[in-house]
């Protein structure tokens, strides 16, 4: 069923919105306010429009003519949103890196918004100090170049900004909301990640479940020291 034929689909605000969008011009929303009684009795459309811009002929408030454009422009980009293209940028490149090849097969379906993927990785510096994160890997599809990650196997570090972030020498502990998750502290089950679109819980916890609609895969990669995935699969609201 197409977007538009659904039924009780968006918010109340929303819904009652989109009786704006048969009308192209705030002219015409205002032409449907005007009473056949106002055309006779007026004789000149110019002045029945007058008087329903004033409010005379409507039970709620009127719009004003920049009201009615930018409430109309809001609700046609939420019921006929843009399909926006995107590159997949692993697509026909040859990835040897264990890691690389489960990011690649991840990336169309986070890029869709499908699946929302948490990586957790820990490394150790030459140093040999711990730098462990949590990244949402949709969110840094969008925000940076993954060209040098698949094309010439640059190594995926934790960043301060991304969800979670671990440095052991600088004593940072740091957790940031993201575009698709919210970290939340736990009592009793400790850092907890909220998905931002169908509210579910997703625990890092490797002796929990990772929660509803998700599944966790380890991934071993000679070139890191601990590498977990937690795929979450999104159910929106139909």
């Amino acid at each position: 069923m197409a977007m538009a034929e659904k039924k009780n689909e968006y918010p109340p605000a929303v819904e009652a919105d989109r009786r704006l969008l048969p009308f192209e011009t705030w002219e015409d929303y205002l032409d449907s306010l005007i009473e056949i009684a106002d055309l006779r009795n007026l004789r000149s459309i110019g002045t029945a429009r007058t008087i329903a811009a004033l409010g005379y002929r409507a039970n709620g408030d009127t719009l004003t003519e920049k009201e009615f454009y930018k409430r109309r422009a809001v609700i046609h980009s939420i019921v006929y949103p843009v399909v926006r293209p995107y590159v997949l940028v692993s697509e026909g490149v040859k990835i040897d890196d264990p890691f690389n090849r489960e990011l690649a097969v991840r990336e169309r379906a986070n890029r869709v918004g499908i699946l929302q993927s948490v990586i957790f990785i820990r490394h150790f510096t030459k140093g040999g100090f711990e730098i462990s994160g949590y990244i949402d890997y949709a969110h840094r599809l969008v925000t940076e170049n993954w060209g040098p990650f698949f094309r010439a196997n640059k190594m995926l570090w934790p960043r301060d900004s991304d969800l979670g972030y671990y440095h052991w020498r600088h004593g940072t502990v740091r957790s940031n909301i993201s575009r698709n998750y919210k970290p939340i502290m736990d009592p009793d089950r400790g850092l907890l990640f909220q998905n931002r679109h169908d509210h579910k819980i997703l625990c890092p916890d490797p002796h929990q479940d990772p929660g509803q609609n998700t599944t966790k895969q380890r991934v071993y990669s000679p070139r890191y020291t601990q590498i977990e995935i937690y795929d979450h699969v999104v159910r929106r609201k139909s």
